[in-house]
């Protein structure tokens, strides 16, 4: 396993320890007898935090993944970025929690969970942004497919997701299952080929951008 490899393997344990732990907090409902059905269709915040950050935690993944089929070396400041990019990922279980518990509401409170949520989702989008910024700034990372200059290129396409984020948090303040709702279609937004990283001599080869 090269030395992206074995960054990429780490990662991925991550992502699956984090993707895993969402359904944890959906618990059973305690001594719900006769109404177990109408118990179960209360949890309805549960269900959909869940699907939104599965989905979201997924093409961040997928994201990741493609990215590091470019990469064919690592150095310190990499590790360390991605070390950064995956303890906001680790974190989303916990946003997720608050969104499911507070969701319903329709005040201050569910204002405030989907405002930490989204808060999560802009400080994943920042910093898998830096860690494209640094891997396109001398390309000395990539391997010899990646066409450098075009991949510089790219950079404020990568920086979408760090402006659309922001404006989920000023939409949270507005209604916290519409702010879940927004995270959902983003989500599905860049599991489509948004931005692809440029290679030499032929068609981009598929990647993503800042997605989650």
């Amino acid at each position: 396993m090269n030395e992206s490899g074995r960054v990429e393997a780490f990662s991925d344990g991550v992502f699956a320890i984090a993707i895993t732990l969402l359904v944890l907090e959906i618990k059973v409902p305690p001594h719900a007898g006769d109404h177990l059905w109408s118990a179960l269709g209360e949890m309805w915040p549960s269900y959909a935090a869940y699907a939104v950050t599965f989905l979201v935690i997924g093409i961040m993944w997928v994201n990741h993944h493609t990215v590091f089929g470019f990469i064919a070396r690592v150095d310190r400041v990499l590790l360390f970025l991605n070390l950064l990019m995956l303890m906001c990922v680790a974190a989303l279980p916990w946003p997720a929690a608050l969104m499911a518990e507070y969701l319903r509401g329709g005040d201050a409170a569910s204002h405030a969970a989907a405002v930490v949520y989204s808060g999560f989702m802009v400080a994943y989008a920042l910093t898998f942004q830096a860690m494209w910024w640094y891997l396109t700034k001398r390309g000395h990372l990539f391997d010899e497919r990646v066409d450098v200059a075009a991949a510089r290129a790219t950079r404020m396409r990568f920086a979408v997701g760090s402006v659309v984020y922001p404006i989920a948090v000023g939409l949270a303040f507005v209604s916290a299952p519409l702010t879940l709702a927004v995270h959902g279609l983003l989500a599905v937004y860049y599991a489509f080929n948004q931005v692809p990283v440029p290679t030499r001599g032929k068609a981009p080869e598929p990647a993503a951008g800042t997605g989650g």
